[in-house]
């Protein structure tokens, strides 16, 4: 494998795999983590909150409580997380998705500590994880941005320079922020002040940071997301794309690849210079660059997420790679055992996360135990889940309660088998999203692509009662 110049990569210095790996993570993420650390030999603790010191998946597993049930007094803990990795005299930490895994804080923490941080270096981290230095470093690596201010805005009285410059609508959006949160849109001049303070606001209040920024809304859009896997050793290659926008309030609901509007030549175009990109910031291990594509077909750069991403079983599904393993392979300080070129990327996968919600009912949340639960099996249907008979669904945590994924060798016979495997899903006990999830399936809009962010193809709110 060859470095960032062309020249032979050093030689790699490399330690054993870890012998064990504290998870510090909980319910679906903690399991699949799990099952790839048993593959390889390795260890896994498992870091509990209360809430899930008793839940089924930790059975038979070596666990270690952290603190109460609410995040914040558990997997939000850094400090208490890597006590319980010394405790448990385990040498490395996989964050998973969610929770501290994009936390440079934490990831310093371990380090300092003598814990390896299974996931990018801190400073990278930080880099990426602030949205006006991470778009500044893609746009010299040669991705294509979403026109707007060239940093922080200063002010309101900037905002509006910026806009009338760039044009209507446009977003403020949180430098810090995330899931949705800090963000406000100005349709027009008179708008701009009002959006620009309650954004900050919101920002102020969710992140610490009220700092904000410009972009012209992308009006009609599709998200699209690429993965990359990093060496330390100038190794890095991608897995393709997914597109992700069949969501709600920036939470996404299904998520498929290959991307099915995608021009081929903007596909390779942008892949390379993803590749290009990753390189040249010096990351290592699993990230995704997440893109809005326009109404010209053009691919543009919003953040990168230093980290596996929920739907990373989609690439897998496709690729035959197991992430997780190439994360652990990498933070030990082993090359990746792949180049882009033993990457072959067949068939079409699609992915649809069931959470324990009502969306006849605005997407209530439903806590409450699951009396009965049978997954799907067969030929290209995989279920990453920690529920089984009896589980409880606690109230402080995201309602996931699986995600399934199926693979077929074209994108109409992916959504069948997807609609074949979610008939055949028991869940009783708790409401769920998979009325919707077929409907959607099953639509006209979704089979011919006739959506975009802004909407839900083939489902109203009411329809699944």
């Amino acid at each position: 494998m060859n470095g960032p110049t062309g020249a032979p990569s050093p030689q790699p210095r490399a330690t054993p795999l870890f012998r064990r790996v504290l998870i510090a993570n909980r319910g679906e993420v903690a399991v699949r983590i799990a099952r790839t650390c048993d593959a390889l030999g390795v260890t896994p603790v498992l870091a509990v909150s209360t809430a899930d010191r008793d839940a089924a998946y930790t059975h038979g597993r070596e666990t270690i409580c952290i603190g109460a049930g609410r995040p914040a007094a558990s997997y939000l803990q850094s400090t208490a997380l890597v006590q319980a990795a010394i405790q448990t005299r385990c040498t490395a930490v996989h964050p998973g998705w969610g929770f501290l895994a994009e936390n440079p804080t934490f990831a310093a923490l371990c380090e300092s500590h003598g814990v390896t941080f299974i996931g990018p270096p801190a400073h990278a981290m930080r880099l990426m994880g602030k949205k006006t230095p991470a778009k500044q470093a893609m746009r010299e690596a040669g991705l294509r941005l979403i026109p707007g201010s060239d940093g922080i805005l200063s002010g309101p009285e900037q905002a509006l320079e910026v806009a009338n410059a760039v044009g209507y609508p446009v977003l403020l959006k949180a430098e810090s922020g995330g899931g949705g949160r800090g963000m406000r849109v100005a349709r027009n001049q008179d708008e701009v002040e009002r959006a620009y303070h309650d954004a900050q606001a919101e920002a102020r209040a969710a992140f610490g940071d009220d700092r904000l920024y410009l972009e012209r809304l992308i009006v009609g859009g599709r998200h699209i997301e690429i993965q990359i896997l990093a060496d330390r050793y100038g190794g890095v290659l991608h897995l393709g794309e997914r597109d992700c926008t069949v969501q709600r309030n920036h939470q996404k609901l299904i998520e498929e690849s290959p991307a099915p509007v995608l021009d081929p030549e903007e596909r390779a175009r942008t892949l390379a210079a993803a590749t290009a990109a990753a390189r040249a910031i010096g990351y290592v291990g699993a990230g995704t660059m997440e893109f809005l594509l326009d109404q010209d077909g053009h691919l543009r750069f919003m953040e990168m997420n230093t980290r596996l991403q929920v739907e990373h079983c989609v690439s897998e599904m496709r690729s035959g790679v197991d992430l997780v393993a190439e994360q652990l392979r990498v933070a030990a300080g082993h090359p990746l055992t792949l180049t882009q070129e033993h990457i072959e990327l067949q068939g079409h996968a699609i992915e649809c996360r069931i959470n324990a919600e009502d969306p006849s009912d605005n997407f209530r949340p439903a806590p409450g135990v699951i009396t009965r639960w049978r997954a799907p099996a067969g030929e290209g249907v995989r279920v990453d889940t920690h529920v089984q008979d009896g589980y409880e669904v606690p109230p402080f945590y995201d309602s996931l309660l699986c995600k399934v994924i199926t693979q077929a060798p074209t994108r109409a016979e992916a959504i069948e088998r997807m609609i074949d495997a979610l008939q055949r899903l028991e869940c009783e006990g708790v409401p769920t999203t998979i009325p919707m999830h077929i409907e959607i399936l099953r639509s006209e809009a979704f089979r011919q692509h006739q959506y975009d962010t802004r909407t839900i193809p083939g489902w109203t709110p009411g329809a699944s009662k």
